[in-house]
C-alpha cells in the first residue's frame, strides 16, 4: 500500500511539472504586448523553466544543489507558476495549483 502511495505522489509531482510548465506559458501569452513577446515570453519562458529544472531541481540534475538550498530552489519553481496564473488573471487556477502543490 505504501508503494502505491508513493507512485501516485510521483505520478502528482510529474502532473505538477507539467502543470507549471502551462501556466508559465499561459502567463507569457496573456503579458505580452506584441505578438513576438507574447510569443516569447509564452514559448521562452516554460524553456527557460524547464532548463533551471532539469539542471538544478530534477532527480538526475546535472548540478545537484545541496538539501537546503535545493528545498529553497523547489519552492521558488513551484511557487512561481501560482503567482504567474494569479498575474494572469486566473486567481482560482493559481490557488488550485498551490494547493495542489502543498499536498504534494
Amino acid at each position: 500500500m505504501l508503494e502505491i502511495a508513493k507512485m501516485l505522489n510521483l505520478v502528482l509531482r510529474f502532473l505538477l511539472e507539467l502543470c507549471a510548465l502551462a501556466a508559465v506559458g499561459y502567463w507569457g501569452f496573456r503579458m505580452g504586448t506584441g505578438t513576438l513577446t507574447r510569443a516569447g515570453l509564452g514559448i521562452g519562458g516554460p524553456l527557460v523553466f524547464a532548463a533551471l529544472w532539469g539542471m538544478f531541481g530534477s532527480p538526475k540534475a546535472a548540478f545537484p544543489l545541496p538539501a537546503p538550498v535545493h528545498l529553497l530552489f523547489e519552492i521558488v519553481m513551484f511557487g512561481l507558476p501560482a503567482l504567474a496564473l494569479y498575474a494572469a488573471g486566473k486567481p482560482g487556477w493559481a490557488l488550485t495549483y498551490a494547493a495542489a502543490v502543498l499536498i504534494n
